[in-house]
């Protein structure tokens, strides 16, 4: 039972681990993108779509201007968009 309990607690700190890793990501990609909106850089919907780890396609179809989490996301071209604060 012991042996039991502890994988049980080696478990659920990997979890634990895993899940700080991917806050320490998110919150990693959160000061890009306010670092690409606060200097207004313009950046390709490629770029945009690794930012967001979604599919390139994802982000040509969503339209001309839309929200994602703290901003406002503006194509200015066809390879272009712009992040606005939101």
């Amino acid at each position: 039972m012991n042996e039991s309990y502890n994988n049980a607690l080696e478990e659920q700190s990997l979890n634990r681990d895993e899940r700080v890793k991917q806050l320490k990501n998110t919150i990693d990609t959160l000061h890009i993108a306010e670092q690409i909106s606060r200097n207004g850089y313009l950046i390709t919907s490629s770029e945009l779509a690794d930012l967001m780890d979604i599919n390139a396609s994802a982000v040509t179809s969503r339209g001309e201007e839309w929200a994602w989490r703290n901003w406002i996301i503006s194509r200015v071209s066809v390879k272009a968009t712009k992040f606005y604060g939101n």
